[in-house]
């Protein structure tokens, strides 16, 4: 497994941007796909973005595309996701999750993401 640390969050207004990162440690990121999700009060946890690990494939939900852009830099070990045009129903807190597979089972299907941040808060207000 690998430590993964989400930092980047906090408080903007709709319309603004926000950026976060996922940094690793224990093991180098390479080795792992890496997924962004997010879970608002009262909500099931909701994919959003997935990112291969060399960074060659991405993959979005319906309600990040175009809004958001996930990247990483091997180099530094890290994950980073890019929110601008950030709604009010972004609110959530954003975990990114690390899988071994890219493929076998959904990118947005949480069980095949084998370790977790604990999570940074995103609040957008109107």
């Amino acid at each position: 497994q690998v430590q993964l640390v989400e930092s980047g969050g906090g408080l903007a207004q709709a319309g603004g941007a926000l950026r976060l990162s996922c940094a690793a440690s224990g093991r180098t990121l390479r080795d792992f796909h890496v997924g962004w999700f997010r879970q608002a009060p009262g909500k099931e946890r909701e994919f959003v973005a997935a990112i291969n690990w060399s960074g060659g494939s991405t993959y979005y939900a319906d309600s990040a595309k175009g809004r958001f852009a996930i990247s990483r830099d091997n180099t530094k070990n890290t994950v980073d996701l890019q929110m601008n045009s950030l709604k009010a129903e972004d609110t959530a807190v954003y975990r990114c999750g690390a899988r071994t597979t890219w493929r076998g089972s959904p990118i947005e299907d949480p069980e095949a993401y084998n370790s977790w941040g604990q999570g940074t808060q995103v609040t957008v207000s109107s």
